[in-house]
């Protein structure tokens, strides 16, 4: 093409030196006419030539372009109807008006102009509307990556299926790491002879041993009570069908004294290191133990979890030599920090203030000043009596300050001690979590996926009736230099009685020896009864709220309230815990509108149905018999209907 651009000028050239040699012809003719016959002559048969040759030239110039346009026309067509490229012209109905043969293919007939463009997938009219450049969708087991030219109508679609197996068989064979832990194999050998030893360790290795080979995994036993398993991503899958279904397997290996042994499984899954694997394996593992065991958790490289299971009560556990260590760890922390710091969570009740109330008992024992955050506008009435009879001991009731005042008096040396929760989210001020390296977490809640970062001690027993009792143990082996007062030992048996409904639920014996040691050292409970005494207005608001449930699978009570009717979380629970008195009722739900404007659902069960489980599931929490959730931007029919879905969710399962 460069050489064609250049011929022209050339040609233009030539021109001018004709030019040229003309008017040097005519001097050379007028002195000697001989040599300009014969100068003439020359330049006759020179111009002559030239005319022919670029005559010539150009009619191979022209053959030349003619033969190419042909060629790229050709090309063309050939490019827009052969090539395995799909292009689909689209109407502003989007029917398709044009397509080329290689998407014809995929027609049901011989073509597919005059369908909709949802002939190829059930949703692509909307997605093509979206504010996209680009989708992605399968036809016919072909998957399309998809350019959309909206203002031309015109959808390109190119064949991406190659590249998906291969992105599917790299993640499928994505290396996968499991920790199983036997969780309570200490507890059930302890009183074991080496025969009957024997005899459960075979029973678990073999059915372990079969799941593994059913499911093509490799595993080795590490100790006793642990085990090291690897997998991939394709297997997991498979497992997370099943249900992990090997939960149920193992707990129905009875042991001695028809006690059930459980597993626990934490999964590490993402593409990183094999240590960082090993880590979010291990972490996984620590979260379902932390969550009472029985269960799977597993956590992928960008700290994202999914759990299985967990659908009994968990065992108790604890033992006096933890809660000895615990106790002692506590003290060197209070003894080297400038002051503790003690906060519960929002809208706290008896067992976050009771429990607050023996950890500042912690702290004057050993010498160390002690602040309670207390947030008097969000004080509920379920513990304001309580409140009001703090008040009324001065000694007390300075030890209280809000959440403003909190920030003053921290320190990066403080000790910020958590009681009755472990989300950061619901703590009386989440600020204070920055402002000091030093954290102590004391819950008896099951776990969850949000949790407080590098605590440095961490007490949670989701086997404990309340926080308040974990406390009241630790307050046994702290120094007996400073006695509890009356009023400090009640508000701790407070805590446990209302937590346990007096003494009906998630009641061990470590529950009644620590209201047997508060008792011991005052504790009042006919002045927990007046605490605990409510309003009649209250009471007939509650009832009418329980008048309005209805029994949904036969054994599920659930109530809501009236749309724009304010009800506390206090009064939700206590009608949730009315509703599970009712004959035939398994488990109980109320919803209702709250101050904040959410909507709040309080749950409760006798253990058949783990509540805990279905709040998860709408961001909430809890334990399996008692949990909780609250809900943004919905009302109560929407958040009703969205429980019922989720409940029929668990029972499929």
């Amino acid at each position: 093409m460069h050489d064609l651009q250049r011929r022209p000028k050339l040609s233009r050239h030539l021109w001018v030196i004709y030019l040229l040699s003309v008017t040097l012809l005519g001097f050379i003719w007028y002195f000697q006419w001989m040599l300009g016959l014969l100068m003439a002559l020359l330049l006759a048969a020179s111009i002559y030539y030239s005319i022919r040759t670029e005559r010539t030239l150009q009619n191979e110039t022209e053959e030349y372009i003619a033969t190419l346009s042909h060629r790229i026309k050709r090309v063309g067509e050939e490019a827009l109807l052969e090539m395995p490229i799909g292009i689909i012209l689209y109407n502003e109905d989007y029917f398709i008006e044009w397509a080329n043969p290689y998407m014809n293919r995929f027609a049901d007939e011989d073509t597919l102009v005059g369908k909709s463009v949802n002939t190829l997938s059930d949703d692509l009219t909307s997605r093509i509307k979206e504010s996209k450049d680009e989708l992605w969708f399968n036809v016919e087991g072909f998957e399309f990556q998809t350019t959309i030219k909206k203002e031309e109508r015109l959808l390109y679609l190119f064949d991406r299926t190659t590249q998906s197996e291969i992105q599917t068989l790299y993640q499928n064979e994505q290396t996968v790491l499991l920790v199983i832990f036997l969780d309570n194999y200490e507890e059930i050998t302890q009183n074991m002879d080496d025969t009957l030893k024997s005899q459960l360790n075979s029973k678990v290795t073999s059915v372990l041993n079969n799941w593994a080979h059913d499911y093509g995994i490799y595993m080795k036993r590490t100790s006793q009570d642990r085990f090291l398993a690897v997998s991939t991503k394709e297997i997991l899958d498979q497992l997370e069908k099943s249900k992990f279904d090997i939960l149920d397997e193992v707990r129905e290996l009875n042991a001695e004294q028809n006690i059930p042994i459980t597993l626990s499984i934490g999964i590490g899954l993402g593409s990183v290191e094999l240590p960082t694997l090993g880590e979010l394996a291990q972490s996984s593992l620590d979260l379902a133990l932390g969550r009472g065991g029985d269960q799977v958790a597993i956590k992928d490289e960008a700290g994202k979890v999914r759990f299985y299971g967990g659908r009994t009560n968990p065992m108790e556990k604890r033992t006096r030599v933890r809660a000895r260590v615990i106790s002692h760890a506590l003290k060197e922390l209070v003894k080297e920090s400038d002051n503790v710091i003690i906060m519960g969570h929002k809208s706290p009740d008896m067992d976050s203030v009771g429990a607050a109330i023996g950890i500042l008992n912690i702290a004057k024992t050993n010498g160390v000043e002690g602040y309670i955050v207390l947030d008097p506008d969000d004080v509920d009435t379920g513990v304001y009596r309580l409140v009001e009879g703090i008040k009324e001991d001065e000694e007390l009731w300075e030890h209280f300050i809000d959440p403003e005042e909190s920030e003053a008096v921290v320190t990066s040396r403080s000790l910020i001690v958590v009681v009755d929760t472990h989300k950061p989210s619901m703590v009386s001020n989440q600020r204070l979590l920055s402002k000091s390296e030093y954290k102590v977490v004391i819950d008896h809640h099951r776990r969850a996926e949000e949790f407080i970062d590098n605590p440095t001690l961490v007490y949670m027993e989701p086997y404990a009736s309340s926080t308040a009792e974990l406390v009241t143990e630790l307050l046994e082996y702290q120094p007996k230099s400073l006695k509890l007062k009356m009023l400090e030992a009640t508000a701790l048996l407070a805590g446990i009685i209302v937590d346990t409904k007096s003494f009906t639920l998630r009641t061990g014996s470590r529950t009644f020896d620590a209201a047997s040691y508060l008792r011991s050292k005052g504790a009042d409970t006919v002045l927990v009864q007046q605490f605990m005494k409510e309003d009649l207005d209250i009471y007939i608001k509650r009832s009418k709220l329980i008048e309005r449930a209805e029994v949904y699978r036969d054994s599920i009570a659930i109530s809501k309230g009236k749309p724009e009717e304010i009800y506390g979380g206090v009064l939700i629970a206590q009608a949730a815990d009315t509703l599970l008195t009712m004959s035939g009722i398994n488990a109980s739900f109320v919803i209702s509108e709250r101050s904040d404007g959410r909507i709040g659902i309080s749950a409760r069960s006798l253990g058949e149905v783990n509540v805990q489980i279905i709040m998860e599931k709408m961001n909430g929490g809890g334990h399996l018999t008692n949990a909780a959730t609250q809900i943004e931007d919905t009302t109560i029919d929407d958040a009703e209907a969205l429980l019922k879905d989720i409940i029929e969710e668990y029972f499929a399962s």
